[in-house]
């Protein structure tokens, strides 16, 4: 349950630490005190949207805390789930709201997002505002309360499973459908694929040993040209050697001369180490190997690897995948006349096992919807409705996430009228109890230790309004209630009751929360029925209210 609530900073509210019992608790205040703000402060705890408006002006955030105890074994199974401890079946829930919008959510002191809180908060609390009636409007969500109250949450999930499979199946069935289509088409385009690719029988990493390869050979290639071409310009006619023979020939006729002597003997050194080196340059030449062939072999390869590349518009890699989904999707389409009709039996079968399944819940919402209308007319003949009439429209169709079922509650609340939808008929007062009788009901049925009840008492007086009273007391001996009123009906039922007050402090509004002892619930209850300064006969009434509560239950 929710012990406790510390607020700071939030609007209105400077600081207030809010205790709270495990039964009724109430909230009363003039309009305005800033009961709303709780109520958003405790949205805010719980994950739900907050806005940076809420940060009391001048200050830098807001913080809400909650203190829940008592945690039961859902909840904790959840929070083990999460990897959240929980010392003494404890946790507290934090939301900061900056005041640049920005805000932050703790559990337990530990940084944690707004969507934990939010799932770990919906196990925790449950609030009934305006929002609420409104799916009371909405006829498409009647049937969400109705699963609710039936408690088939495992056969509605169990359809949903084989529904969900349904859908696949067909969505598998049509896709091939599509294909046989268009199978002459697309085989032909896949053979050229396979035909093409499959040639070359790629591997992998291929195409990096050959580049490796080809440069090496390459490189032996154009070695090989320059040594020739070298041998050539030494050993060549009108070359290098040949030129230097000439210019020795000139010479030997005057080798007497001293001077022209040197010049021959060094000339005849010249040729002799020319042809030494065009004799070692054909020993390199043959030296180096060239293997033509696979040097051919390795161009023409790379040549229509990277033809293929540029055809299909991908990497190497990518040819390999395409080569390997072709195939597959060749044979594919060779059986896919077998697998068409695999799929049509598979579908038959899975359309035949999700209609029984379809049918024994619609038998089971049947059964529960007899239940449901019983209980919610006693609640609402309880709640000062005696006439009222209540009938589910039940009406069977084809199969969708929720069933074959749309299911709407129909309501008439004069008797000899015929039940209508809620959202034709249905007044402030009369949702606002249909509603009550509701969360009544399901409160049996679900495990959330807290509800919050904000509005409820719009549209009603009187003893309507005592009669709600009675029943949120009622609902408070088996679950944690707190609920925000402005009918005194309604305060004199409380086992805790909390006075949201405004003042103004040194020019600022400031709204404090204050937990009422029997004094303080007498004159507070006073001045709901009579306003400010109530007379002591209005206060002799208020009492009297308070005891006559604790008197019924005795």
């Amino acid at each position: 349950m929710l012990k406790e609530i510390y607020i700071k900073n939030l609007a209105v509210i400077k600081e207030a630490v809010i205790p709270l019992s495990d039964k009724l608790n109430i909230f009363t205040g003039e309009t305005g005190a800033g009961k709303s703000i709780l109520i958003n402060g405790i949205n805010a705890v719980m994950g739900n949207r907050c806005s940076k408006d809420l940060v009391r002006t001048g200050c830098d955030k807001a913080v809400i805390t909650a203190l829940f105890t008592e945690l039961d074994s859902d909840i904790l199974s959840k929070l083990d789930e999460l990897g959240i401890s929980h010392e003494n079946n404890e946790i507290t829930l934090t939301r900061e709201i900056n005041s640049d919008g920005r805000s932050t959510a703790r559990i337990n002191s530990r940084t944690s997002s707004a969507s934990v809180l939010k799932e770990i908060g919906n196990l925790l609390i449950n609030i009934h505002g305006q929002h609420d009636n409104q799916i009371l409007m909405d006829s498409e969500k009647h049937i969400k309360i109705l699963d609710s109250f039936g408690g088939i949450s495992e056969l509605l999930e169990d359809y949903q499973e084989s529904f969900r499979k349904l859908q696949a199946s067909a969505r598998k069935l049509g896709e091939l459908r599509k294909i046989e289509h268009s199978k002459a088409e697309r085989s032909r385009y896949l053979n050229t694929v396979i035909d093409e690719i499959g040639s070359l029988e790629l591997s992998e990493d291929e195409e990096i040993s050959l580049e490796k390869e080809y440069r090496v050979a390459g490189n032996a290639e154009n070695i090989i040209k320059s040594l020739r071409h070298a041998v050539q310009f030494l050993n060549g006619d009108g070359f290098a050697v040949e030129l230097v023979e000439n210019a020795e020939s000139e010479l030997e006729e005057y080798s007497e001369n001293k001077e022209i002597s040197q010049l021959f003997e060094r000339l005849s050194a010249v040729e002799i180490e020319l042809s030494d080196i065009s004799s070692e340059l054909v020993s390199l030449c043959d030296k180096t190997e060239l293997d033509s062939q696979r040097l051919e072999y390795l161009r023409q390869r790379l040549g229509e690897i990277n033809r293929l590349k540029k055809k299909y518009m991908c990497d190497f890699g990518g040819l390999i995948k395409l080569y390997n989904d072709s195939v597959a999707e060749y044979d594919m389409l060779e059986n896919s006349s077998d697998t068409l009709q695999k799929l049509i039996q598979e579908k038959e079968t899975l359309l035949h096992e999700t209609t029984e399944k379809a049918k024994k819940l619609s038998e089971s919402r049947e059964k529960s919807a007899e239940i449901f209308i019983a209980k919610v007319t006693a609640e609402l003949e309880f709640l000062n409705m005696p006439d009222v009439s209540l009938k589910i429209r039940h009406e069977k169709g084809k199969l969708t996430l929720n069933g074959m079922d749309t299911m709407e509650i129909l309501i008439s609340a004069n008797r000899g009228e015929e039940p209508k939808p809620v959202s034709k008929i249905a007044s402030g007062g009369e949702l606002s109890r249909i509603m009550l009788a509701l969360k009544s009901i399901l409160a049996e049925k679900d495990s959330i230790p807290t509800m919050i009840f904000d509005e409820i008492d719009t549209g009603v007086s009187g003893r309507t309004a005592q009669k709600i009273g009675i029943k949120l007391r009622e609902i408070g001996k088996v679950r944690q209630v707190i609920c925000v009123t402005h009918l005194s009906q309604i305060a004199v039922m409380a086992d805790n009751h909390l006075l949201i007050e405004k003042n103004t402090i040194d020019d600022r509004t400031e709204t404090n929360v204050y937990q009422l002892d029997f004094k303080g619930r007498v004159v507070e209850i006073a001045r709901i029925m009579g306003g400010e300064n109530p007379s002591s006969l209005m206060l002799e009434t208020a009492e009297a209210e308070i005891l006559k509560v604790k008197e019924i239950e005795k």
